[in-house]
Protein backbone atom coordinates (compact mmCIF):
# COMPACT_ATOMS: atom_id res chain seq x y z
CA UNK A 1 0.00 0.00 0.00
CA UNK A 2 2.58 1.99 0.74
CA UNK A 3 4.68 1.42 -2.37
CA UNK A 4 1.35 2.15 -4.61
CA UNK A 5 1.15 5.66 -2.29
CA UNK A 6 4.72 6.79 -2.79
CA UNK A 7 4.79 5.65 -6.89
CA UNK A 8 1.19 8.52 -7.35
CA UNK A 9 3.04 10.63 -5.17
CA UNK A 10 6.38 10.41 -7.55
CA UNK A 11 4.42 10.36 -10.94
CA UNK A 12 2.30 13.58 -9.44
CA UNK A 13 5.77 15.41 -8.75
CA UNK A 14 7.85 14.44 -11.62
CA UNK A 15 5.40 14.43 -14.73
CA UNK A 16 5.10 18.13 -14.55
CA UNK A 17 8.92 18.43 -14.93
CA UNK A 18 9.20 16.01 -18.29
CA UNK A 19 9.21 17.74 -21.70
CA UNK A 20 6.95 14.83 -22.85
CA UNK A 21 3.95 15.73 -24.39
CA UNK A 22 4.78 19.24 -24.22
CA UNK A 23 4.78 22.70 -26.63
CA UNK A 24 8.38 23.49 -26.62
CA UNK A 25 9.32 27.21 -27.82
CA UNK A 26 9.21 27.72 -31.81
CA UNK A 27 12.52 28.00 -33.08
CA UNK A 28 11.48 29.87 -36.07
CA UNK A 29 7.83 30.66 -38.29
CA UNK A 30 9.50 29.16 -41.01
CA UNK A 31 11.06 26.78 -42.82
CA UNK A 32 12.52 25.73 -46.31
CA UNK A 33 11.96 22.50 -47.83
CA UNK A 34 11.88 20.50 -51.08
CA UNK A 35 7.72 20.24 -50.81
CA UNK A 36 5.60 21.69 -48.82
CA UNK A 37 5.11 18.36 -46.90
CA UNK A 38 8.49 18.33 -46.06
CA UNK A 39 8.59 14.70 -47.25
CA UNK A 40 11.62 14.82 -49.36
CA UNK A 41 15.03 14.84 -48.10
CA UNK A 42 17.06 17.95 -49.38
CA UNK A 43 20.32 16.63 -48.52
CA UNK A 44 22.54 13.88 -46.91
CA UNK A 45 25.05 15.12 -44.31
CA UNK A 46 27.89 13.74 -42.38
CA UNK A 47 27.95 14.77 -38.43
CA UNK A 48 31.46 16.61 -38.06
CA UNK A 49 31.17 16.54 -34.13
CA UNK A 50 28.98 14.45 -31.49
CA UNK A 51 26.34 16.66 -30.66
CA UNK A 52 24.27 16.17 -27.31
CA UNK A 53 20.83 17.85 -27.52
CA UNK A 54 19.67 20.29 -24.65
CA UNK A 55 16.03 19.39 -24.90
CA UNK A 56 13.94 16.65 -26.80
CA UNK A 57 13.09 19.25 -29.78
CA UNK A 58 16.84 18.39 -30.75
CA UNK A 59 18.51 14.62 -31.53
CA UNK A 60 21.73 13.25 -30.89
CA UNK A 61 24.48 12.86 -33.33
CA UNK A 62 27.01 11.32 -33.34
CA UNK A 63 30.82 12.19 -35.35
CA UNK A 64 30.59 10.59 -38.65
CA UNK A 65 27.17 9.84 -38.92
CA UNK A 66 24.62 10.32 -41.98
CA UNK A 67 21.93 12.82 -41.49
CA UNK A 68 19.12 12.85 -44.44
CA UNK A 69 18.08 16.83 -44.30
CA UNK A 70 14.34 17.70 -44.93
CA UNK A 71 14.32 21.01 -43.83
CA UNK A 72 16.01 24.32 -42.87
CA UNK A 73 14.30 26.47 -40.21
CA UNK A 74 14.34 30.03 -41.48
CA UNK A 75 15.33 33.15 -39.57
CA UNK A 76 18.29 34.01 -37.11
CA UNK A 77 21.02 33.18 -40.07
CA UNK A 78 19.80 29.28 -41.05
CA UNK A 79 21.25 27.80 -36.95
CA UNK A 80 19.08 24.85 -37.13
CA UNK A 81 17.70 22.16 -39.63
CA UNK A 82 15.62 19.40 -39.37
CA UNK A 83 16.59 16.08 -40.14
CA UNK A 84 17.20 11.43 -39.44
CA UNK A 85 20.22 10.17 -38.21
CA UNK A 86 21.29 7.33 -39.97
CA UNK A 87 23.18 4.87 -38.63
CA UNK A 88 26.30 2.79 -40.52
CA UNK A 89 23.92 -0.61 -39.79
CA UNK A 90 20.41 -0.07 -41.05
CA UNK A 91 18.07 -0.91 -38.40
CA UNK A 92 20.51 0.26 -35.63
CA UNK A 93 18.94 3.19 -34.30
CA UNK A 94 15.19 3.76 -34.41
CA UNK A 95 14.49 6.72 -36.95
CA UNK A 96 13.63 9.83 -35.46
CA UNK A 97 13.62 13.34 -37.00
CA UNK A 98 14.58 16.03 -34.50
CA UNK A 99 16.31 19.50 -34.75
CA UNK A 100 20.49 20.16 -34.69
CA UNK A 101 22.49 23.19 -35.62
CA UNK A 102 23.53 22.80 -39.08
CA UNK A 103 27.10 24.07 -37.75
CA UNK A 104 28.02 20.18 -36.45
CA UNK A 105 27.19 19.04 -40.51
CA UNK A 106 28.81 18.91 -43.39
CA UNK A 107 27.31 19.27 -46.69
CA UNK A 108 27.99 15.76 -48.94
CA UNK A 109 25.57 14.95 -51.46
CA UNK A 110 22.86 17.37 -52.48
CA UNK A 111 19.54 15.84 -53.26
CA UNK A 112 16.82 18.20 -54.22
CA UNK A 113 16.80 22.30 -53.69
CA UNK A 114 15.35 24.11 -50.58
CA UNK A 115 12.68 26.06 -52.65
CA UNK A 116 9.64 25.81 -50.93
CA UNK A 117 8.45 28.14 -47.91
CA UNK A 118 6.86 26.47 -45.51
CA UNK A 119 5.19 28.00 -42.31
CA UNK A 120 6.11 26.43 -38.72
CA UNK A 121 3.47 24.51 -36.95
CA UNK A 122 3.25 23.53 -33.21
CA UNK A 123 4.02 19.67 -33.84
CA UNK A 124 7.23 21.16 -35.26
CA UNK A 125 8.31 21.74 -31.82
CA UNK A 126 5.97 19.23 -29.47
CA UNK A 127 7.57 16.95 -27.46
CA UNK A 128 6.78 13.10 -27.53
Amino acid sequence: MYFSFYFSLLVCVLLPLSEAGRQMPKLSDKKLCADSDCSNPILIARALQDYYPGDCRFIPIRQGQLIYVYAMLKGRGNLYWAGSVQDSYYGQQEARIGHFPSSVVEETHPLMPATTEVQTTKWDFYCY
